[in-house]
């Protein structure tokens, strides 16, 4: 019997499921609901109870159809932002670059949603609980045992202050950020290849576009990393920072708000959008924004979303890749209590989703803050389709049967001989690039 616990052991109730799914956010939503539809027995454990403050909440239009397929379409028009695109505002250029998801290879996606994750998250849970799932929120995980005979059984401190052991066929860890079985597993890794922080609030009367437009994120780079000007419902626009731990050290004793408004400083752009605007939540920063664990996958037991991997948000993929594994991850647990036989090849195709989309992702976000990368993006062209491919990936598009990938190699073919004809530029950007992703260790710069 293999046990990972962090509680001490004491007389608790029993209670049996087939399926146990730490953690209510998109990707336990979306699995939850989905497993209750083929009949199974699921328990949600969410440590939060909702509603309850979280970023994130900008959206991509491949979510559209599994919203439909989830039935919350109508609810979600009526919390989220319409989104018709995104906007790239760079420093080093005199023009702003807007591209619109009407434009990309699938025409079937023109939109997506802002969305307060508050409402959002609320919503998809209710949505499994509705659907027969058995929700307990500010109820924690605190423990977990891998039984001999395939079981997992998961302690639990719930609300109410009872003790409970729950005995499963198959756990979803679907924890997020907390990581729930990759802490304990001790396979939780900082990525080598990106290294960022984030620092965010909430703000009232932010100057917006207009018309269509006024939905629509808008990214600006500076000399630390990038901004994120996400508009929503009710006169409320999230703005964040994300950028490099090191940058995060020269905070030099301010507070978290005096170092986040001295950087909208630095960035004239944003600050003139922010000119009248009101703080409406508290500034809060988060480290160690870039990681993943080495494995996503046992014979009883799947890695959702964030508690796997989470790469830098530039271009808005955590919540389409929490909810599109939660999509997979429910195939997948299906098939191995059904045939136990076909477990590992269902497995094995978890796995390459689970490493698909970050993978394709990752390649443009570690290239955002290169300036050769920064012009393709402000000089978009269509030659041989790689604009409505690069549309694709900003819409979430990677999954199935897209026929983007033979026009994304003719984009990273460019790209690559564009820095072979700029040496001594490319060479600058990867060694400031180097320099900037280096590890540095000091939590209280992400303190308020």
């Amino acid at each position: 019997m293999n046990a990972v616990s962090d509680s001490p052991s004491r007389p608790i109730e029993e209670e049996h499921c087939d399926v146990l799914v730490v953690g209510g956010g998109p990707a336990g939503s979306t699995v939850s609901a989905l497993l209750v539809e083929r009949g199974y027995k699921v328990v949600v454990l969410d440590k939060d109870r909702h509603p309850r403050f979280h970023i994130g909440e900008s959206l991509l239009p491949a979510n559209l159809p599994l919203f439909e397929r989830l039935g919350v379409a109508e609810e979600m028009r009526a919390i989220g932002m319409h989104k018709a695109g995104a906007e790239f505002i760079s420093p080093h250029h005199a023009h702003t670059q807007t591209f619109v998801f009407a434009d990309a290879w699938d025409k079937s996606m023109p939109h997506a949603y802002q969305v307060k994750r508050a409402e959002f998250d609320a919503l998809l849970l209710k949505n499994a609980e509705r659907r027969g799932a058995q929700v307990h929120q500010g109820s924690k995980a605190t423990g977990v045992i891998f039984a001999d005979d395939g079981s997992v059984q998961v302690d639990a401190k719930h609300g109410d202050g009872t003790q409970r052991r729950w005995h499963a066929r198959f756990l979803v860890d679907a924890s997020g950020r907390d990581t729930f079985l990759a802490n304990r597993f001790r396979i939780k890794q900082r990525n080598p290849d990106h290294n960022s922080s984030a620092v965010y609030a909430h703000f009232a009367h932010a100057r917006r576009h207009e018309g269509l437009a006024e939905g629509n994120i808008s990214i600006f780079w500076f000399e630390h990393g990038w901004f994120w000007f996400i508009p929503m419902s009710n006169d409320t626009t999230s703005v964040g920072m994300v950028t490099w731990p090191h940058h995060m050290k020269t905070r030099a004793g301010r507070s978290l708000e005096r170092f986040l408004m001295d950087n909208i400083a630095a960035c004239p752009a944003l600050q003139e959008r922010l000119a009248h605007a009101e703080r409406m939540t508290p500034v809060e920063a988060t480290g160690n924004f870039s990681y993943s664990a080495s494995r996503n996958h046992g014979a009883n037991y799947l890695m959702l979303g964030d508690a796997y991997a989470f790469v830098d948000p530039v271009f808005s993929s955590g919540v389409w890749l929490a909810m599109n594994s939660g999509v997979v991850g429910a195939d997948t647990v299906d098939a191995c209590l059904r045939d136990p036989a076909a477990a590992p090849a269902a497995l094995r195709r978890f796995d390459r989703v689970m490493r698909h989309g970050p993978r394709h992702f990752s390649w443009f976000i570690y290239r955002m803050t290169n300036p050769i990368m920064r012009d393709f993006f402000m000089y978009p062209k269509n030659v041989f389709r790689v604009k409505e491919a690069l549309l694709s990936v900003l819409a979430g598009d990677i999954f199935g049967k897209t026929p983007i990938w033979r026009s994304l190699l003719v984009f990273k073919a460019l790209y690559y001989l564009a820095n072979v004809l700029q040496p001594r530029r490319a060479y600058a950007a990867w060694k400031k690039r180097r320099w900037n992703i280096r590890p540095v260790d000091d939590a209280a710069q992400y303190q308020t």
